[in-house]
């Protein structure tokens, strides 16, 4: 087992590297003269004098291997660099907006999680019946629609026609928690539709799999109850592929929240992300995306991981 963890964290670094080389030079890629952008963009008529002491005081007209290098650099003894519009610390500003993410992000998992896998069951071990049909044709059509279509549907249901949610904004939960709670319903609802969908359609088939297995037959044919085969063994047995399932999920939650806050006008690393986007602020777009990236790589590691506890005949050899 330690052997695994110290082969999968050194598979880790290698990933990190490639990701960090491809972030930063892709980043590059994208159009545009940031110094110019924060100058007021072409509108502002700045000179080219003015340019030019912009780009050299943000470094951006030395060599693209000189970048690189400063940059590894810096990520070595964990500086992500400085903000080009804000001028502050990389790591302070998505320190400031990473917990707000998670006040919807981890809400949203842990709903998909509680409604995905109980109606997956029910699905499966009511098939073909109407039960199963409602259950599937709710699933198809929950992943089948983008989040910020759902999040509009909730808007225009709850926040406008009912008046009964606010239908956007943040605030501090430390300052107006019943605020903070009351505005977190919708997106948080908004994320999970899609997870929970999936989620279901994973429970059940992976349930109907394990249901047509021999050791089925035989624990039924000895005389065990009907719930203690589907709760003690086909359960377990099931949950392998949902758990890969919901590690990609957790990933997912994380990174696709960039349209819903937008939709909401919540202030996480979505809007974050964004807004660096547009204004090229390379060494934001860079620190997002690799605590992304490393988000990624640290729940594959933790999937990897609970595999043994769900089934101890996986063995990390």
């Amino acid at each position: 087992m330690l052997a695994y963890i110290i082969r999968r964290l050194g598979q880790t670094a290698v990933t990190t590297f490639v990701v960090v080389t491809m972030i930063f030079f892709l980043v590059h890629l994208i159009p545009g003269d940031p110094a110019l952008t924060i100058l007021g963009g072409m509108a502002a008529q700045p000179t080219e004098e003015q340019i030019q002491l912009v780009r050299e005081r943000l470094g951006l007209n030395l060599p693209i291997q000189v970048q690189y290098f400063d940059y590894l650099r810096g990520l070595l003894t964990g500086d992500l660099g400085t903000s080009l519009v804000s001028n502050r610390p990389v790591t302070y500003d998505i320190l400031l907006r990473l917990p707000r993410t998670l006040q919807i992000a981890v809400p949203a998992l842990i709903l998909a999680t509680l409604v995905g896998i109980p109606l997956g069951i029910l699905a499966a071990i009511r098939r073909g019946r109407l039960s199963d049909l409602l259950v599937s044709t709710t699933s198809v059509a929950a992943f089948s629609l983008p989040s910020f279509v759902t999040g509009l549907f909730l808007v225009v249901i709850f926040a406008i026609q009912l008046n009964w949610l606010p239908s956007s904004g943040w605030v501090s939960p430390t300052e107006n928690f019943p605020g903070f709670l009351s505005r977190i319903v919708l997106p948080t609802i908004a994320l999970a539709v899609a997870p929970a969908g999936l989620i279901m359609r994973m429970m059940r088939s992976s349930m109907l799999e394990q249901l047509g297995q021999d050791y089925v037959t035989t624990a039924r044919a000895k005389g065990l109850i009907e719930n203690r085969v589907i709760y003690r063994h086909v359960l377990r047995n099931s949950m392998t592929p949902v758990v890969t399932s919901l590690g990609l999920q957790a990933g997912f939650l994380f990174t696709g929240s960039v349209i819903v806050e937008n939709v909401f006008n919540w202030p996480g690393i979505g809007t974050m992300l964004l807004d660096s986007v547009i204004n090229r602020d390379y060494p934001v777009i860079q620190g997002l995306v690799l605590i992304v990236a490393l988000t990624f790589v640290l729940i594959n590691l933790l999937t990897d991981l609970t595999y043994g506890l769900i089934d101890p005949r996986i063995r990390y050899d």
